[in-house]
């Protein structure tokens, strides 16, 4: 017979608020003998920025980063969330906990939803509020688009 929560995707984002839904998928995880998977999506999209010498304009005359900067960026991007999900995984492999990890490009949400429903996870783990205050003004907040289109319960921690 399966545990209630057999399968826990936590997702996380460097926020203090991920931070503490890591360490309650931990104690859900040592509690009902789970195998938790840390995943972090990042996003490749990048607006456009004013610079002194743009490579390229975009409609309306807006200069766009040139694709080496852009390759920068998304390279510190892997690499900031590859060094996130390494620390997570090291504090729940010290909890004696089954642990693997995900780094996802994309939408959050959408990458989120879709790698719960694909994986048939039992728990989503997310915290109430991220990193970037101003994108969630913006976009949405990513906790509340995970609650609305999960497919399997959801907890946010604050």
């Amino acid at each position: 017979m399966a545990t209630v929560f057999g399968k826990i995707l936590v997702a996380l984002d460097g926020s203090e608020h991920s931070q503490r839904a890591l360490e309650s998928a931990i104690q859900i995880g040592e509690k009902f003998n789970s195998k938790i998977t840390l995943i972090h999506v990042y996003s490749t999209a990048v607006p456009p920025v004013v610079m002194s010498e743009p490579s390229t304009l975009a409609p309306g005359g807006v200069p766009l980063p040139a694709s080496a900067e852009v390759a920068k960026m998304v390279d510190a991007f892997r690499l900031a969330g590859n060094k996130m999900l390494s620390d997570a995984k090291g504090q729940a492999r010290s909890a004696d906990i089954s642990v693997v990890t995900l780094l996802k490009e994309g939408n959050a949400v959408q990458g989120i939803v879709k790698t719960a429903k694909e994986g048939e996870y039992d728990l989503i783990v997310i915290g109430a509020k991220g990193t970037h205050r101003i994108k969630e003004f913006l976009m949405g907040n990513v906790s509340e688009g995970v609650l609305k289109n999960a497919s399997c319960p959801v907890l946010v921690v604050k």
